[in-house]
């Protein structure tokens, strides 16, 4: 008998502990896939692909097309706004080199500016869809 005993209060233990971590928990949607935007450093001013895109994760693709090491810089145009302003640069980029810089943007309007040349101006809109359905992405 009482190996009979043990046997169901193992078996009771094992339901139990089956049970644990059943608890149901925020399934917060993932953030939006990042999007490549392309920026060209050239002597006469800075090119930018696309030029409005919606909020979220991106990765700068930034070509020096100049005779000098280049760094640039994005940054939110606002005067005293709810959230702290963004500025972010790259690493210095090598004459005829490129350069990548990766953020997270929100909506508004950013200045894109290099040494030497003009900035431009871009308009992020509101955020991107959730890539959550998307499965495997690069």
């Amino acid at each position: 008998m009482p190996r009979r005993a043990l046997l169901l209060l193992t078996a009771a233990l094992c339901c139990a502990l089956t049970a644990c971590g059943g608890e149901d928990y925020a399934n917060k949607p993932r953030p939006a896939s990042p999007i490549n935007i392309t920026a060209a450093i050239s002597t006469k001013k800075i090119s930018v692909s696309p030029k409005t895109f919606g909020a979220g994760p991106i990765v700068i693709i930034i070509s020096n097309q100049t005779s000098q090491t280049q760094t640039l810089t994005i940054q939110t145009q606002e005067l005293a706004g709810k959230q702290p302003g963004l500025k972010q640069s790259s690493k210095p980029i090598d004459p005829n080199d490129t350069g990548n810089l990766k953020l997270d943007v929100r909506k508004g309007t950013y200045s894109v500016s290099a040494k030497g040349v003009a900035p431009v101006t871009l308009e992020v809109g509101p955020p991107r869809k959730s890539a959550q359905g998307q499965l495997l992405e690069p």
